[in-house]
């Protein structure tokens, strides 16, 4: 009963998140599926924009561990969201470097053009501005900001207007 659990909780998985994590899983002894965690928490967030609670049961499933640990894992990494957010995610650093060069101004920027508080989606779907990330490792290039996990460095109004624009 509990195997029959396992394979229906392990279907709830696409095909090519499976394959994705398979692949994952070649890389580690087969007593460490555990290792592939993070893989495959990215692939099905990258499959359908966040982390539903039946697709991280999936996932503990199909690598064999407990439910708890999946979420203690998906709930610490600022990467998983889990809830249905927008398309495209908007990440600010506001760390040391990015605060002395200007990020809070860029957060109350996005706040602004966009319509929305950290946090929140635009109405339309298409913008997620996360809360707080605490360092992007850009220090170089402060004030910076991550966008579906590209690095746009030096920040300007314009620069991010720019940005924003060429996205669908």
């Amino acid at each position: 009963m509990a195997e029959q659990a396992l394979n229906s909780n392990a279907e709830r998985l696409s095909a090519h998140v499976r394959e994705e994590i398979d692949d994952w899983l070649t890389r580690y002894p087969d007593d460490q599926k555990q290792s592939a965690i993070l893989a495959a928490l990215r692939a099905v967030q990258h499959e359908d924009g966040y982390l539903s609670v039946e697709k991280m049961d999936a996932v503990a499933d199909y690598l064999g561990m407990p439910q708890i640990a999946v979420y203690e894992v998906a709930s610490f990494y600022s990467m998983y969201s889990l809830k249905p957010v927008g398309r495209h995610t908007i990440a600010v650093c506001t760390n040391v470097s990015c605060m002395l060069c200007g990020s809070d101004d860029i957060v109350a920027y996005l706040e602004n053009k966009l319509g929305v508080d950290t946090g929140e989606s635009t109405a339309d779907g298409k913008f997620y501005l996360k809360r707080e990330e605490e360092c992007l490792a850009g220090c170089c290039g402060a004030p910076m900001m991550q966008v579906d996990h590209v690095y746009y460095e030096h920040l300007t109004p314009e620069r991010i207007d720019k940005i924003l624009d060429d996205l669908d």
